[in-house]
C-alpha cells in the first residue's frame, strides 16, 4: 500500500542501523543496494524490498525503540566508528546498536541522548526546530556584565552572528547558556572571539530532559519523558531546508535586491527569497 512506502534513507534510520544523515552517506557511497542493485538517493522502498548495506540485510526493526540519557565523560568522542578510540559506543557497551543524537566535544561533558530510533534524530537536530540545550561554563576570566550582554544578543562566529541567547551569570568564572543551535564548537568559539577560554563545559539539559545521572552512567527515558518530548518536536520539520539557517531581515533584502534586478520600468517583479 503506498503508505507503506517510504524514502530509503528514512527506512534505514528507522531500522536502528543509523541515522538519516548517515544513511545518505552510505547510499552516495554505492553501499546500499535494493533488491540487488545498487540504490540512489531518493529511492523509495516498501518492507517487501530486500535492502542490504554492505551485503547485509537490513530489516524493519519490531522492538520497542531505545532512548538514553548518558552523562558523557571528558575524553569520549561522539562517533560510531568503532575504530577511533575512546568512542562512545564502546565505552557505554549497550547490547544493542545504538547512536547519538548529536554531539559533545571530546573535551566537554554532559548530556547526550543515545537511540537507535533514526528518525528522531532530524527532528532534535534541525536548526531551525528551536530546542533548548542548556549548558554550565567555567571560563578562564572573570565574568563581566558586558560579556553577558554580548554572549546573549549573537557573537560573530564561522561567518554568520549566532542567536540571541539567554545567558545567566553563576558566579565570578561561571555562567548558564541556553541555546537553539548547534554550530561547531560553538560556546568554546563565543568565548574565544570574546577573549575568553572554556576550563569546563557540561550539558545539563536537551529540551525537556535533565542531567541527573553520574558521569559514565545512563538511563531509560521514561515513557512520559518521550511522550512529552515527542509532543515539543512534533512540529519540527523534517525535511532538509530546515536545516539550513533563516536569514536575517538585512540579509534577505540584500540578496533579494542584488539577485533579482526589475525586468523593465512597469514589470519590477521582485520576488520573495526561498
Amino acid at each position: 500500500m503506498e503508505e507503506n512506502i517510504k524514502r530509503l534513507n528514512k527506512f534505514i534510520g528507522e531500522t536502528g542501523y543509523c541515522s538519516r544523515r548517515e544513511a545518505d552517506k552510505l547510499i552516495e557511497e554505492g553501499r546500499v543496494t535494493v533488491n540487488g542493485s545498487v540504490a540512489e538517493m531518493g529511492t523509495k522502498v516498501s518492507q517487501n524490498d530486500e535492502v542490504r548495506i554492505d551485503g547485509r540485510l537490513i530489516v524493519e526493526k519490531k522492538e520497542k525503540p531505545i532512548y538514553l540519557a548518558f552523562n558523557k565523560p571528558v575524553g569520549i568522542e561522539c562517533t560510531t566508528n568503532q575504530e577511533v578510540r575512546n568512542n562512545i559506543v564502546d565505552y557505554i557497551n549497550y547490547p544493542t546498536r545504538i547512536f547519538p543524537i548529536g554531539r559533545l566535544d571530546k573535551a566537554s561533558e554532559g548530556l547526550i541522548f543515545m537511540t537507535n530510533d533514526g528518525d528522531i534524530v532530524n527532528k532534535i537536530l534541525r536548526a531551525r526546530n528551536n530546542h533548548e540545550k542548556e549548558y554550565i561554563v567555567t571560563v578562564n576570566r572573570p565574568i563581566t556584565d558586558r560579556f553577558i550582554e554580548r554572549m546573549s544578543n549573537g557573537v560573530p562566529i564561522l561567518d554568520t552572528v549566532t542567536r540571541k541567547c539567554k545567558v545567566e551569570q553563576v558566579s565570578k568564572y561561571i555562567f548558564k547558556i541556553i541555546l537553539t543551535q548547534g554550530l561547531n564548537r560553538q560556546i568554546r568559539r563565543m568565548c574565544e572571539y570574546l577573549g575568553y577560554e572554556v576550563t569546563a563545559l557540561k550539558r545539563i539539559r536537551i529540551i525537556n530532559i535533565s542531567l541527573d545521572v553520574p558521569v559514565g552512567r545512563y538511563r531509560e527515558l521514561t515513557d512520559k519523558e518521550i511522550k512529552d518530548m515527542n509532543q515539543l518536536i512534533e512540529p519540527s520539520s523534517k525535511t532538509e531546508e530546515a536545516s539550513l539557517p533563516k536569514p536575517e531581515p538585512r540579509q534577505l533584502q540584500q540578496r533579494v535586491i542584488r539577485k533579482i534586478p526589475p525586468r523593465n520600468k512597469d514589470n519590477r517583479n521582485f520576488r520573495k527569497d526561498r
